[in-house]
């Protein structure tokens, strides 16, 4: 379950979709970190240019968190079949 904010919780994400990683975190993580808010440590900006609202995004960012759930889901099928083939037969194959 992913706990996108105090009223909303999604539930239903596959285990697998985790899997997918961009660089060390998963790819769901990503999108759940770039969205939340984040107050400006600097006084001055805080108050003149701290203008993002999570509230105000909500929805589309549940929307995009479901589109990386997909993506992620059928690029880990897709590189997993191309792990499990047998490459012995191929002319400079490993394995």
């Amino acid at each position: 379950m992913v706990r996108v904010d105090e009223d909303t919780q999604l539930s239903g994400i596959p285990a697998d979709a985790w899997r997918y990683r961009l660089g060390n975190r998963s790819a769901i993580d990503w999108v759940l970190d770039q969205h939340k808010e984040k107050t400006p440590r600097d006084p001055t900006i805080r108050e003149k240019f701290n203008t993002y609202r999570f509230a105000d995004y909500k929805e589309s960012m549940i929307a995009l968190l479901a589109k990386v759930v997909r993506v992620s889901l059928d690029t880990l099928a897709i590189t997993d079949a191309m792990a499990a083939l047998d490459r012995s037969g191929w002319e400079g194959g490993d394995g």
